[in-house]
């Protein structure tokens, strides 16, 4: 039960990654805050995890490119399960688009999810991570999902990439400036993990096939990750294992990243 007593908001939570993650961290003692703007699924996975968990397990509709309703939603749910002591951002979109085809309002929709998103969420989680008893414990953490592709670029996906690499920047600052907090941050660049979004990327090429076929010619384990396999990173990071552990890129790529 590495994290007993904690209570942990996780954006993105009605699938994939963030789903896993916020069920590994019930299973470890956290009382969890699901956060997505997707109510129906939001809805179903709350009732899951509560059917399942010995914890308070809230949910937290919001849009997280949406400032206003992640404050709300954010105090909201510290308020419910009594406080915060951590943060891990998993909302995230993908566009798989060549440079010269992309528009403004893609650039713009992209960069409002993977990076705006991360903002809105630390900046209302953080007063909450700074309470005096969050610090004495120093246990407040902030762990971001960023990706393989902001460590080594892809074709067709500008905006995916320099919004993903940008995040990896926002969490080493956020590191620096909240150290003074004795606040960790952290972040993870998955490699491919079997989510929708990625299962999405697949099935807009021409030849899905082929596609999956170039996309392991990139991998030293030439098989596609478990949401789990991200969700254990980020309970490391969480937990107090890795609590001399902050501004680090934490990757879970199956070897890519070093190729």
């Amino acid at each position: 039960m590495k994290l007993a007593g904690r209570h942990i908001l996780v954006t993105g939570a009605a699938s994939g990654i963030g789903r896993a993650t916020a069920e590994l961290f019930a299973r470890e003692g956290a009382a969890v805050a699901l956060l997505d703007r997707n109510a129906e699924l939001l809805g179903q996975a709350r009732a899951a995890l509560a059917a399942a968990s010995d914890h308070p397990v809230v949910a937290a509709p919001a849009d997280v490119t949406d400032e206003t309703a992640v404050a709300a939603a954010v105090a909201s749910a510290a308020e419910a399960m009594g406080g915060l002591d951590g943060v891990v951002g998993a909302a995230g979109f993908d566009l798989l688009k060549p440079f010269e085809e992309t528009t403004a309002a893609d650039w713009r929709k992209v960069f409002s999810i993977n990076l705006d998103g991360p903002f809105n969420v630390s900046k209302a989680a953080i007063p909450f991570l700074r309470t005096a008893e969050i610090r004495k414990g120093g246990r407040g953490t902030i762990v971001h999902i960023s990706s393989g592709a902001g460590l080594r670029p892809l074709g067709d996906r500008t905006a995916y990439c320099a919004s993903k690499a940008g995040l990896i920047m926002f969490a080493k600052t956020l590191a620096v400036d909240l150290a003074k907090y004795e606040i960790r941050a952290n972040v993870i660049c998955p490699g491919i993990i079997e989510t929708p979004m990625f299962r999405q990327s697949i099935d807009w090429a021409p030849d899905p096939a082929a596609e999956l076929e170039r996309v392991f010619d990139r991998y030293l384990i030439r098989r596609i990750g478990e949401p789990l396999d991200i969700a254990n990173g980020a309970l490391y990071l969480t937990s107090d294992d890795s609590k001399h552990v902050t501004g680090t890129t934490l990757s879970i790529d199956g070897g890519r990243s070093f190729l």
